[in-house]
């Protein structure tokens, strides 16, 4: 990786390169379908807003954290779709500011954070670092949903390192979204970077192997393409598996993505 290498440089040129993209619609774009079922773009760039408003708060402020999510333990996709409303009022430059204030707000206090410190966070503390690479996927998810609505086409970089060895570190998490038991055996991961760089991670005598571009391995895990539709190589009978149910964030699967539904981009 480059200068990237700081997860929190790579959020931060991760949030401009979006917010240069939103700067280009007029107020019509805003309300245009994206693959999510039912939201729009304006629906993306709120719930972005709503996450990191979470994170600033958890890095800044735990009291308030604790306050805000104490409601949602139990139906916590529900609390998420009720304050979703608050964070789509007004006009499509007020969320815009407010997903961009809310970004950079939780950006600096993560930062400030002491790396040999934890943050709360919903299920388990974290360290501001992986709560950052954890944003940094959040932000590519659903930042691929909007240039998935509008026909762009992404230029990566070494910036998805982060978000790459985030994914292999939440290898749990699709086996827990569909009520499996994760094994125990780790996996090994091979993934070619952008720059041409290998990126691997896991014992190199895994009998599970994962192997391919690491864009495409956080389209995988990002959920915003299907297995079939990229050169992930998966080697083993568990790792033919997860490719099924890779996810690299906690909850519901949602529906993914289907089978050539993006051929010819």
């Amino acid at each position: 990786m480059t200068a990237a290498d700081n997860v929190f440089t790579a959020l931060a040129e991760e949030a401009d390169d979006f917010d240069l993209l939103l700067g280009g619609l007029d107020d019509a774009g805003w309300d245009r379908a994206t693959p999510a079922p039912g939201w729009t773009i304006a629906h993306q760039v709120a719930h972005l807003a709503f996450v990191s408003d979470l994170a600033g708060a958890a890095a800044a402020d735990p009291r308030a954290f604790a306050e805000r999510t104490a409601a949602a333990k139990g139906d916590f996709q529900g609390a998420v779709d009720k304050a979703l409303q608050a964070y789509l009022a007004g006009t499509p430059a007020d969320i815009r500011k407010r997903w961009r204030t809310a970004h950079d707000t939780a950006t600096a206090a993560l930062a400030a954070v002491p790396a040999d410190q934890t943050v709360p966070w919903l299920v388990n503390p974290l360290p501001p670092t992986v709560l950052a690479a954890a944003g940094l996927m959040e932000l590519y998810a659903h930042g691929q949903d909007v240039r998935d609505a509008l026909g762009v086409t992404r230029e990566h970089d070494d910036r998805i390192g982060h978000i790459a060895f985030f994914g292999t570190r939440t290898r749990d998490f699709g086996y827990l979204a569909h009520g499996l038991t994760p094994p125990a055996e780790e996996f090994r991961f091979e993934l070619t970077a952008p720059s041409g760089t290998l990126w691997a991670f896991g014992p190199q005598d895994a009998v599970n192997r994962v192997v391919g571009p690491a864009v495409d391995f956080c389209l995988l895990i990002t959920r915003r393409r299907h297995y079939a539709d990229l050169a992930i190589t998966a080697i083993g009978t568990e790792a033919r598996r997860w490719l099924e149910i890779a996810q690299a964030y906690r909850g519901p699967a949602g529906e993914g993505r289907r089978p050539g539904q993006f051929a010819g981009r």
